[in-house]
């Protein structure tokens, strides 16, 4: 299944609740918040008050992507105001397993996330325990960057690795995503494509994602 995750961290700050319920009527599959602490990268986003507030205003799955040190200090906060999903990243966890473990008996999907450079293959002693994994494809910090190509095989290799020990473990890219390029990332493995500027950047967000919902829908009929 491939789903479609507009990246609230594109929209206009002073109307974010229109832009969860443009998402959510145009048929968006998921929600994706994108936490930055000013330290593990240089910008400063949202809280876990964004998170609550969202969560009572719009039933698509809220995808939350903490880009921060200590994510064991953030796990607890963020499921309590509402995550469905959760991923931390493997360059900021000093204790991968016991991370992941405590999302998951919190009952959220977990994910781990890994910047560019991070090879996958550092992955291979908790990947049978993730719900999800999300590959960064532009250097993580500020939206509207463009796609590293050199993810294109990462993205693949991840994919051929996950079917060779036949598990059942989705594939999510944030960054660079667009109308024009979704086609190649799909082939290449992506099931879920967290897309910011090119949706929110647009003059017709709601256009944009229905655009990329028919995109899905041709390979879904394949």
């Amino acid at each position: 299944m491939i789903q479609i995750a507009p990246s609230i961290l594109s929209a206009n700050f002073a109307k974010i609740e229109d832009a969860a319920k443009i998402a959510e009527e145009a048929g968006a599959d998921l929600l994706h918040i994108d936490i930055m602490d000013g330290h593990f990268v240089p910008n400063l986003t949202f809280g876990p008050q964004l998170v609550a507030a969202l969560k009572k205003i719009t039933s698509l799955p809220l995808d939350v992507h903490l880009m921060v040190e200590n994510p064991r200090f953030f796990i607890p906060l963020f499921h309590e105001a509402g995550a469905d999903m959760i991923s931390i990243h493997l360059e900021a966890s000093t204790h991968l397993h016991k991370d992941i473990t405590l999302i998951k008996e919190f009952n959220k999907k977990a994910g781990v996330a890994l910047n560019p450079a991070t090879p996958i293959h550092l992955m291979h002693d908790i990947l049978k325990e993730l719900d999800f994994i999300l590959l960064m494809t532009v250097n993580p910090g500020w939206g509207g960057q463009e796609f590293i190509e050199s993810c294109h095989s990462k993205i693949s290799q991840l994919k051929n690795w996950i079917q060779g020990q036949k598990l059942q473990i989705p594939i999510e890219i944030d960054g660079g995503v667009k109308l024009e390029n979704m086609e190649e990332l799909i082939m290449d493995g992506t099931e879920i494509l967290v897309a910011g500027s090119s949706i929110f950047g647009e003059k017709n967000p709601r256009e944009t994602i229905q655009k990329m919902k028919e995109i899905v829908k041709k390979f879904e009929k394949s």
